[in-house]
């Protein structure tokens, strides 16, 4: 074996030829469509979860699913696709990425079943992962100076934000006039003319060298993320420490040792391990895991608060979280702009502390908490700690790989956002879904069933979305202050969960800014090279 060594400089790269000022910006707006497209199908989800979970009575696992079927394939296969658009193009695998979510959106869209819209939120994140690695890597290849490329990158994570902002807005609105297929059908002229701007106005661009592909690897990280986060999900039913609970955990873990091992000792890794050993690199790339664990799960515990406790229509939702957004909008582009000046460090701890300060105060919101005080608060002081940790983060972690490598790099900084969001919500919402139903379970089975039929308590004792419909159920005079009570210890106890979820999320953000702080260097990147190590085979 020989030894090879790639330096790569921030600062320093060659130019490359490629369009000038007006066309690299252009194919930023192109690209950063594509990315608001890909966002918006995870946050406009949301919004219609309630009217799903009604029409289609399903359960809280099953709306847990809606969302992770997306996050699950997304995550899985983003080493693939960011690999796969580094030997092939990555403008050719954001365009097939881009016409199959158009495609699989019709198949949501016209879904009659919960089977249905699962499959078809798998199959839309699969194509979403072809387009996701792609658009960071463009902007790695087509912005070359170091300021240039900053800016591109403060955008590009200004667009998640904008994504999150319209997101519930709009999706309220269409269930407002439209039923729930209509969050699908959005998608479908959206993907279309970002697919035709984007053969227009977006260069092509791939490695010039790449070895063979890792199928092993690829299937191995996709089946040890599968197996966690569906036993993670099915643990409030099945039981925490239920045999089938714990044959999961050690599958997904037995799985995920193979991975690691393979990735190790195979000549061309579809994750290159190497690149853990660059704190610039790995630190970051933890910390945005960890901000995403806690903003996929905070997103999906207050779509059950707004909806549920405040029984808001989806566009007052949409409305009332703007807050939330317009933190993650101004703040992510003005933090990657900071970093450049004080360190990725101290911007990155400081972001995760901001977020553990919201997550806790959102923690103690109880039924009888104004919008307007704890829960505006919470939501301001969320958006702007993410939008502190992800643009520095991305900034760092994207500054760490050459520009041959963007599209696996782009995919493991993707993939990391994806697996923390995936098992937020698959964590968080299984722990609120536990002290939920331990609470709730006991009153609901002691109701007659001449008063609510078997589905009806079934639904009522997994989700407090079952609220919307006893709220508006006809009800004798006789039991209207049962009603009024039980309809309230359903909303107590959702926020119970809640708070215990967010202990856990404080902990977790708060541990990730210790180890940042102690371990990532304080001083900015500025000119320094970096040094990647990897070992290929002799030819």
């Amino acid at each position: 074996m020989s030894h090879s060594t790639v330096v790569h400089s921030a600062a320093h790269r060659a130019p490359a030829t490629g369009p000038g000022r007006r066309g690299r910006y252009l194919a930023l707006v192109v690209i950063c469509l594509a990315e608001l497209l890909v966002v918006l199908d995870n946050t406009i989800v949301n919004v219609a979860l309630p009217s799903i979970g009604v029409q289609l009575h399903t359960d809280m696992s099953g709306l847990q699913w809606v969302v992770d079927a997306y996050t699950l394939t997304f995550a899985g296969l983003l080493l693939a696709f960011g690999h796969l658009g580094d030997r092939y193009g990555r403008r050719t695998l954001m365009m097939i990425g881009l016409a199959g979510v158009a495609v699989m959106s019709v198949g949501g869209a016209l879904a009659t079943d919960l089977g249905q819209v699962i499959a078809a939120r798998a199959a839309m994140g699969v194509f979403a992962a072809a387009v996701f690695p792609a658009t960071l890597a463009l902007i790695i290849n087509i912005f070359t100076d170091a300021r240039e490329r900053a800016i591109a990158i403060a955008a590009w994570t200004a667009m998640a934000g904008f994504a999150i902002a319209i997101g519930p807005t709009a999706g309220g609105w269409l269930l407002e006039h439209f039923s729930w297929h209509s969050v699908f059908w959005i998608n479908v002229p959206v993907a279309v003319l970002v697919l035709i701007l984007t053969r227009a106005l977006v260069p092509e661009s791939k490695a010039a060298h790449v070895g063979r592909l890792d199928l092993l690897g690829i299937a191995l990280s996709l089946v040890s993320v599968t197996a966690l986060v569906w036993t993670i999900i099915e643990a409030p039913h099945r039981g925490w420490l239920s045999p089938i609970s714990l044959v999961g955990y050690a599958f997904a873990l037995v799985c995920f040792a193979a991975f690691v091992r393979w990735e190790l000792r195979t000549a061309f890794p579809v994750l290159n391990m190497q690149l853990f050993r660059i704190r610039r690199f790995s630190l970051p790339a933890l910390a945005i895991a960890v901000a995403y664990f806690s903003m996929f799960g905070f997103l999906f515990m207050i779509t059950q608060y707004f909806q549920g406790v405040m029984e808001l229509t989806p566009l007052q939702f949409g409305l009332h979280s703007l807050p939330f957004a317009a933190a993650i909008a101004i703040g992510a582009p003005l933090a990657t702009l900071i970093a450049q000046k004080v360190g990725t460090t101290a911007v990155i701890v400081f972001g995760l502390v901001v977020m553990s300060i919201g997550m806790f105060i959102a923690g103690q919101v109880k039924v009888e908490t104004p919008y307007l005080g704890p829960v505006v608060i919470s939501m301001v002081l969320m958006g702007l700690g993410l939008a502190i940790v992800q643009g520095p983060a991305t900034e760092s972690i994207m500054s760490s790989v050459p520009p041959e490598e963007a599209g696996a790099g782009s995919a493991v900084n993707d993939t990391t956002r994806e697996a923390g969001g995936t098992l937020g919500v698959a964590v968080l919402g299984s722990i609120v879904a536990s002290v939920y139903t331990s609470e709730v379970g006991p009153r609901i089975d002691a109701i007659p069933d001449l008063l609510m039929t078997p589905y009806e308590k079934s639904f009522a004792r997994e989700t407090v979305i079952s609220v919307l419909e006893i709220v508006h159920r006809p009800t004798n005079p006789a039991f209207a202050q049962q009603k009024a009570d039980l309809i309230y210890a359903m909303k107590s106890a959702c926020l119970e969960g809640f708070q215990l979820a967010s202990y856990l999320t404080v902990s977790a953000s708060l541990l990730v800014a210790v180890a940042v702080a102690v371990f990532l260097p304080w001083k900015p990147a500025g000119d320094s090279v970096l040094l990647v190590r990897r070992e290929r085979p002799e030819k």
